[in-house]
């Protein structure tokens, strides 16, 4: 690989949705340990990085994409600890990984979502969409955000 080619442009990725992957506890859920006991599966297979779906809190109403508290693992995947644990894991094996960050996914259950809904006038509402409702405007995101995935040149 050419040094000056990005690592993501020449990767192999591997995705996994934590919750049908590999249940370590037998509890019909897949979890983080179970996923740290495939990594040597996943690394064999030839794959350099793993893309995990979200595992952080969530009421699970929209696949673990409605996240509740983006700084929390929902108890059914494991532990902040267990989530350490596989990223030193997948470190330990040369391999990167992407957590799957979905900040447009927000759950009405995250205190942002719920803090929004207390009046118009609180200065959070501005912070979200309000497309399709009378009398409001959509927000773009502020300039100079440049997305890592996608050259200047394309956005």
């Amino acid at each position: 690989m050419d040094q000056t080619t990005p690592w993501w442009q020449t990767t192999t990725i591997y995705q996994v949705y934590p919750r049908s992957f590999a249940d370590s506890n037998n509890d019909g859920i897949g979890d983080l340990r179970g996923i740290i006991s495939k990594l040597e599966y996943i690394k064999d297979l030839g794959f350099e990085t793993i893309w995990i779906s979200p595992f952080f809190c969530s009421p699970q109403q929209d696949f673990g994409y409605d996240v509740s508290d983006y700084m929390g693992i929902a108890p059914e995947y494991g532990t902040l600890a267990e989530a350490e644990k596989l990223i030193q894991e997948i470190h330990a094996r040369g391999m990167r990984v992407l957590f799957d960050l979905v900040l447009n996914h927000t759950s009405i259950e995250h205190p942002w979502f719920q803090e929004s809904r207390h009046s118009r006038d609180n200065p959070i509402t501005g912070k979200r969409s309000r497309e399709g409702r009378a009398g409001t405007t959509i927000r773009t995101p502020g300039s100079g955000i440049t997305p890592a995935f996608c050259p200047s040149s394309r956005i």
